[in-house]
């Protein structure tokens, strides 16, 4: 069954084009004019992917991507001729997988797509672990590898595919100091790091997810690094 890419872009243009090369790889690709359009049309569910262009009329990319985190980890490319590192910031920190500035080479969209796909449903496929399924506990922290869901206690914590590789990459080496290029070649599986900015959005959302009573679970190690407490 062909995954099935979401395009939400106010510009036919744009559709069009990311229309062409994505069904030339076997994509199935559903379109929306608008925000609120995007909105309705992942509520119905069905989607393996959105691609959300900024500047949308009814609703904007970020009112898109909050109303999608608030049910779902769906990967979420964000797009848009905002090329500053603010305007991704505020993207990843909502919760945003990949960041697309206009203008684009339309393979290097496709080539993203392919990637956050292989990411994110990869995960659970057991492709790089046989068919052993594998639980990582880190104090009351659980991480099912298999359904890429986190625990603490009996309460579920959702993630998105890079928080997921992060977690992952912290609960399989508690008390072990990662620098941010360590970690962002994990995240985001890629071996350039433009920013480390992306790096500390992500832990401070992390943070924010595990907030429970006070309790720091992922330490800063100045002038090094990340470690999560083995406690």
């Amino acid at each position: 069954m062909a995954y099935r890419i979401l395009i939400a872009d106010d510009e036919a243009e744009i559709r069009d084009v990311l229309r062409l090369y994505l069904e030339k790889e076997g994509y199935e690709v559903i379109e929306a004019a608008d925000g609120l359009e995007a909105v309705r049309l992942i509520r119905q569910g069905g989607m393996d992917l959105a691609i959300l262009d900024i500047m949308m009329p009814g609703l904007d990319g970020y009112r898109v991507l909050r109303n999608i985190r608030e049910t779902s980890n769906l990967p979420v490319i964000m797009l848009s001729a905002k090329g500053s590192d603010s305007d991704k910031i505020l993207g990843l920190d909502l919760g945003a997988d990949d960041y697309i500035t206009k203008p684009f080479v339309p393979l290097e969209a496709v080539a993203r797509v392919k990637s956050n796909l292989r990411r994110f449903y990869a995960l659970g496929s057991g492709e790089d672990r046989g068919s052993k399924d594998i639980t990582l506990r880190a104090g009351d922290l659980r991480l099912e590898t298999d359904s890429c869901l986190l625990y603490r206690g009996e309460e579920k914590i959702e993630l998105t595919s890079v928080e997921f590789r992060i977690m992952k990459l912290f609960m399989e080496n508690p008390g072990k100091v990662f620098t941010r290029q360590q970690i962002f070649e994990a995240g985001w599986e890629e071996s350039y790091m433009v920013s480390d900015n992306s790096v500390m959005v992500c832990i401070s959302k992390l943070r924010t997810k595990l907030n429970h009573g006070g309790r720091e679970y992922i330490s800063t190690i100045r002038g090094l690094g990340y470690r999560m407490e083995k406690e």
